[in-house]
């Protein structure tokens, strides 16, 4: 598997967002928020995922824009874990809309967000 982030990877259709955050179930894992929600139809990529920082947080765009970039270099490197399948077929469920937003006001290292992207992953891994 690529370890890329291509943008049909990325969720950023507002109709979609709407979706995610008004009929998709969550769960907390520190220091994320996760939202997700699973598609009927298919689509090239079988996950679409939105990273979002506050700005009630972290006031300059320098910061949150930083938080980002660890976040989506953390599930670009991991993706694999929630993507791969135990026979090796692809998914027939659908596609899978997902939503992580960084809670906290203090910054986190590399190795502890890419530590709770995994976790989230394996927690989304087991609810297929």
């Amino acid at each position: 598997m690529k370890q890329t982030f291509a943008k049909q990877e990325r969720l950023y259709e507002k109709k979609l967002m709407h979706q995610l955050f008004k009929g998709g179930k969550s769960f907390f894992v520190f220091p994320f928020k996760v939202y997700y929600v699973v598609l009927d139809k298919a689509a090239p990529y079988p996950a679409k995922v939105l990273i979002s920082v506050p700005k009630r947080n972290f006031k300059r765009a320098v910061d949150r824009n930083r938080i980002k970039r660890l976040v989506r270099e953390a599930y670009r490197k991991n993706k694999a874990i929630f993507l791969s399948h135990e026979n090796g077929e692809k998914n027939q469920t659908g596609t899978y809309l997902i939503g992580l937003i960084y809670t906290p006001k203090v910054h986190m290292d590399y190795a502890e967000i890419e530590r709770k992207i995994i976790l989230i992953l394996q927690q989304l891994q087991k609810k297929k």
